[in-house]
């Protein structure tokens, strides 16, 4: 509510960012709404409350540091990988995998530990493979 609020209008103080949230049916002390604000990367500009970009956009770590934090194993089969990872780490690796844009990888899946990444060719599982066994290095 509170982005929609600030996207939507001109929020020139947390007052009104407050009141705005009051005729919403929503009342939050000062308190919660400097943190809410701080939370959803919301910046005091010469025009009000707004949005930074880093917070319209999600930065993810890079993958060599993701790779080397949370990879177990990388293991090939046929033209596809098997990615093992601590658990709960897969889709942030997956994400951060893909955002390097490989051309070999075609694309990827991503459970809980285990991510599978598709490759068209065998030759091109190996060299994603390859890349992926040099960050864990």
């Amino acid at each position: 509510m509170i982005l929609q609020l600030i996207e939507n209008g001109n929020v020139a103080s947390q007052e009104d960012l407050r009141r705005a949230l009051a005729r919403h049916s929503q009342r939050v002390t000062q308190a919660t709404l400097s943190r809410d604000i701080h939370e959803l990367g919301i910046v005091k500009t010469a025009d009000g409350y707004a949005r930074t970009q880093a917070a319209a956009e999600p930065v993810l770590p890079s993958a060599e540091r993701l790779v080397r934090e949370f990879v177990l194993s990388v293991r090939e089969a046929q033209n596809q990988l098997v990615v093992k990872t601590s658990v709960g780490s897969a889709q942030p690796v997956a994400a951060a995998l893909d955002a390097e844009g490989w051309e070999e990888s075609l694309g990827s899946i991503a459970g809980d530990d285990t991510i599978l990444i598709i490759c068209e060719t065998k030759n091109a599982a190996e060299r994603v493979a390859n890349r992926i066994r040099e960050m864990l290095a």
